[in-house]
């Protein structure tokens, strides 16, 4: 195993990583949530959302840091 050099991450790189990955996997886990409780339309927005938030993930991204 080998240490990863993370030096080169900028803090608003390392800031808006967080955010997504809290946003995306926070909607994952209440769809889930919601789909356990039979409240199936909700579940699926929220994986919707959760899709939505990916996709705005990506392209901010590649137009900022890419």
């Amino acid at each position: 195993m080998s240490l990863v050099d993370v030096s080169e991450v900028s803090a608003s790189l390392f800031i808006l990583g967080v955010v997504f990955l809290l946003l995306i996997f926070g909607f994952l886990s209440f769809g889930i949530l919601r789909m356990f409780q039979q409240r199936f339309r909700i579940g699926w927005t929220s994986f919707a959302a959760a899709v939505v938030s990916f996709i705005v993930f990506m392209v901010i991204l590649n137009k900022w840091y890419l």
